[in-house]
């Protein structure tokens, strides 16, 4: 489906798809303005190792939904959509083009199906924490929860049970709403993956992931994926830094195959397997009709 005319864009794909210069591009033709949809970029401080856009990426267009949280601090779901919502009512009476980009998948559906969300429950999440990983497991299997990958972490496990109430039934996509979605061919994306990779090390990500420590913990939900989770043996010593990026490259494979598990599901979105035919498509046909 085709929108005669658009309100609102997704932008979707696996990271490292190059989501955020097609989202830029079509913002500068199209006086747009960004917002970032992803569990990691919410995170001060952590720039290099989520792939932020750089200040001259974000040269000229307004990036929101960077930076919201700090150490300490929780961010969910339902906070997100609520910061976006805000973010695309304020972006539309500006006369802009609101534009959701992000690869990950929860984040996205709430705000364009317009998901029911749960708040935060401090004193379930308090009372799960007492809980052994036994007894949260055994508490997921009874309610009938699908398992998390990582069934041996506890954080993992009471994530699953809070977001037990989060509806997923969603509502019908908006008829002013569309998304497209970068799905690069596999060996391009494992390039992708292993170029940024290395650009990361080279901007001396491993700097920034020890002031991470210093600032959020280990135990942190900012520092339990990417590059911060891969190179926490290279800060305790027990693997080289070698080890520790081949050990972020094979991650961010699994991550690229999860969030495209995700995105497959959903018959709305539109696929490209580049930047430059998704650009085309997009400015045949929206031109004129923003």
């Amino acid at each position: 489906m085709v929108a005669k005319k658009i309100e609102l864009l997704a932008v979707i794909g696996p990271t490292a798809s190059g989501k955020t210069a097609l989202a830029i591009n079509i913002a500068k033709k199209f006086d747009g303005e960004i917002i970032a949809a992803d569990s990691r970029t919410v995170y001060k401080y952590l720039d290099i190792g989520t792939a932020k856009p750089t200040r001259k990426e974000q040269s000229g267009i307004p990036h929101w939904g960077l930076d919201l949280a700090g150490p300490g601090q929780t961010f969910t779901v339902a906070d997100f959509k609520k910061y976006a919502e805000d973010m695309i009512e304020d972006i539309k009476n500006r006369g802009k083009l609101p534009i959701l980009v992000g690869g990950s998948g929860l984040y996205v559906d709430a705000v364009i199906y317009n998901f029911k969300l749960a708040p935060a429950n401090p004193k379930l999440r308090n009372k799960l924490s007492k809980l052994s990983i036994e007894q949260l497991q055994e508490k997921i299997l009874k309610a009938g929860l699908a398992m998390p990958d990582n069934r041996l972490n506890k954080r993992y496990l009471i994530r699953a049970i809070e977001r037990a109430d989060t509806k997923i039934a969603k509502k019908p996509l908006a008829n002013k709403t569309t998304i497209i979605g970068l799905n690069p061919f596999k060996d391009v994306l494992h390039d992708r993956i292993k170029a940024r990779a290395n650009l990361m090390l080279k901007a001396d990500v491993l700097k920034e992931v020890k002031k991470a420590v210093e600032l959020y913990g280990w135990e942190s939900e900012a520092m339990t994926g990417g590059i911060y989770k891969a190179f926490r043996g290279v800060l305790l010593g027990e693997k080289s830094q070698e080890q520790g990026l081949a050990d972020f490259i094979i991650s961010d494979l699994h991550l690229a195959k999860k969030q495209m598990t995700w995105f497959k599901r959903n018959k709305d979105i539109i696929w490209f397997e580049n930047l430059d035919s998704a650009l085309d498509w997009f400015d045949r046909t929206f031109s004129g009709k923003l």
